[in-house]
Parts: structure tokens; sequence; C-alpha cells
């Protein structure tokens, strides 16, 4: 596993991005991570944790100007990158690691 791992949040970010059909903006981003999760989801955290990603270089971005199909503003279209998939993947491996062989029906507390 790489040094720099991906918490929850990051995952999910990434995740999303996915589902919408591999390019979106932080607004349908919250929209639909508020509706899998059932939890509110603050378009800032997502926007921060956009920006990280960006920064470990596994998301690119890129700003959209206003349109004649009645766009107001810019908007920042995020999209995965070869290197956001594969860390989702690693993530995913060593998630199922993690799981593999626990009885989940056990009594909370033992082994």
């Amino acid at each position: 596993m790489t040094r720099h791992g991906l918490g929850e949040f990051e995952q999910q970010v990434l995740l999303t991005i996915l589902r919408l059909g591999g390019e979106a903006y932080s607004v349908p981003m919250v929209v639909e991570m508020e509706q899998r999760s059932g939890r509110d989801v603050s378009q800032a955290a997502v926007y921060i944790a956009l920006r990280r990603l960006e920064d470990k270089k596994l998301v690119a971005s890129r700003m959209v100007g206003p349109t004649a199909t009645g766009n107001a503003k810019e908007r920042r279209y995020f999209k995965v990158n070869a290197a956001g998939r594969e860390r989702l993947e690693e993530c995913r491996r060593t998630m199922n690691r993690f799981w593999e062989g626990l009885d989940t029906g056990a009594e909370e507390g033992t082994r």
C-alpha cells in the first residue's frame, strides 16, 4: 500500500465522481453523497477534499464557463484519473483483507 492512504470521505468523493459519469462538479456530488450516506454533506467539505485529491494527483479539474443552455457561472468539473482509480482499488483490496474471515454475526467484543 502507498504511504498516503485515503480517508473514508475522500474515497466517497472519488466514488461519487465515478457514479456521476466520471466527471462532476460539487453541487450534484453533495446531493449524491447525501442520498447515499443518509447524512448531511457540506459543499465546503467536498470542495476541500477535491482540492486534496487534486494535490495528490488523483483527480484533475477543468473550468467550464457559462453556456448558452443556462449555466450562469463558471463551474469546476473534477475527473478521477488512472492513479485515483488505482488508489480506490487499493483501498478496496485493503478493506476486503480486513473483512475476510470476520464473522459479522458474532457478539460485539468477541473475537
